[in-house]
């Protein structure tokens, strides 16, 4: 392969190791490599997972981020933590604003809240090489927050990450440029690969592909064939090829739709998963007012529980694009209705509104008072940004079948 012809640039992947762990072992005075420390999303449920483990917990009893609380050992030092959300995304922004120090915003792009890319391009005449601004920023982080990270670092972002994903999580930085492709990448199974699922892994093996080398070797044109544009990205990304951005704006995509769903922590009865569904579109068409957006689909997924097992996902389309909540709920009831078996338990519930439009583009209704029913909609969203999510509900979300007051308390599913 001639790698003359593609960009070059020094990016950096930087990830925080077991970085919940870490935070909560550094708010407990204890040092996160050496503590045995789990972190868990609900301690008062035993089969609540175990959101991180300390190295230390990982290494002496192989605690991983899959296992589940009543899996953790019986051992007088090990300290088990409740999650706190907002503190592990606090810690990531000042991180950032470290990271800022060194290079402008656009050349951070997060990942996670525990990963992020950087470019440091035009950075050696100030720190030196990528090496050594790989090596301050490392020392920085854990001068400032008592956190070990690991550095990869690579001429694209593919690269930078898959040679931390591999090398440096053992050795604290490590570096793949293009020449190192082959030896530094192409004997790992295609499964460690960043990007490279399991369900794509099983179709890989089933063609023979079983190491990176051997799907760099394979014939690109029948991948294209089986995988479309995917096998093609594989076939590049197997030489070590990848020309996404590596500055500017990353995030920027045009909005296709607004959906809110929810895993139930026990069984729901039919009149139960009615209050919910009224919870999960209020919110579903909040997010569609905010972005002053309204849509003419409505989607309802439902999952049963494990003792039946099933569900059903279906859509339909109305003639006006809507955002108010009544509407919506309306929908999904009649959904609801005509496809629930009226026996099964609910465990879980989806509803997504898309097919979107600006709102000043949808028509008026003369037989009914739609601009009434929109404003009681933004008014309640005007209150709610001003005094808080919970400032003002409907009565039925304060019922034991309500699903908003206990998600106000928390971020991305856990207690912040």
């Amino acid at each position: 392969m001639n790698y003359a012809s593609y960009p070059r640039n020094d990016v950096l992947c930087i990830d925080m190791r077991s970085f919940y762990a870490s935070v909560e072992a550094i708010k407990l005075g204890k040092d996160p490599m050496k503590v045995l420390l789990a972190v868990v999303g609900d301690p008062n449920r035993s089969g609540s997972i175990v959101l991180a483990a300390s190295p230390a917990l990982k290494k002496k009893y192989g605690i991983s981020n899959v296992s589940r609380f009543f899996e953790l050992p019986d051992d007088p030092d090990l300290y088990i933590v409740r999650a706190h959300m907002a503190d592990y995304l606090y810690v990531s922004a000042e991180i950032t604003k470290l990271i800022n120090q060194y290079v402008p915003k656009e050349a951070i792009h997060p990942y996670s809240v525990d990963e992020v890319w950087v470019t440091v391009n035009g950075l050696t005449k100030l720190f030196g090489s990528r090496w050594e601004v790989a090596k301050r920023m490392k020392h920085d982080i854990l001068e400032c927050f008592g956190i070990t990270s690991s550095i990869g670092i690579g001429d694209n972002k593919f690269l930078a990450k898959v040679v931390m994903d591999l090398h440096a999580k053992k050795q604290g930085i490590a570096e793949c440029k293009y020449e190192d492709v082959e030896a530094k990448l192409w004997s790992f199974p295609i499964e460690a690969i960043w990007g490279i699922g399991s369900r794509m892994k099983n179709n890989l093996n089933k063609m023979g592909i079983v190491t990176l080398g051997q799907l760099a070797r394979y014939d690109l044109n029948h991948l294209k064939k089986r995988f479309g544009v995917m096998g093609e990205q594989l076939y590049w990304h197997a030489w070590g090829i990848d020309l996404s951005p590596v500055l500017g704006d990353f995030v920027k995509t045009e909005q296709k739709g607004f959906g809110h769903g929810i895993s139930l922590l026990r069984d729901y009865s039919m009149q139960e998963t009615e209050v919910c569904l009224l919870d999960l579109c209020e919110e579903v068409c909040r997010r569609a007012r905010t972005a002053n957006m309204a849509g003419k689909t409505i989607h309802l997924a439902i999952g049963y529980s494990k003792a039946t097992g099933g569900g059903f996902s279906r859509s339909r389309s109305i003639q006006i694009p809507t955002n108010v909540t009544m509407d919506v709920y309306h929908v999904c009831m009649d959904l609801f209705l005509q496809f629930y078996d009226g026996v099964s338990s609910v465990r879980r519930a989806y509803v997504t509104l898309d097919n979107l439009y600006k709102k000043q583009e949808t028509q008026l209704n003369l037989f009914e008072d739609r601009a009434k029913k929109n404003d009681i909609g933004y008014t309640m969203d005007a209150i709610r940004a001003k005094y808080g999510s919970t400032s003002i509900l409907r009565a039925i979300s304060y019922t034991d079948a309500g699903i908003t007051l206990e998600r106000s308390q928390k971020i991305g599913g856990h207690y912040a």
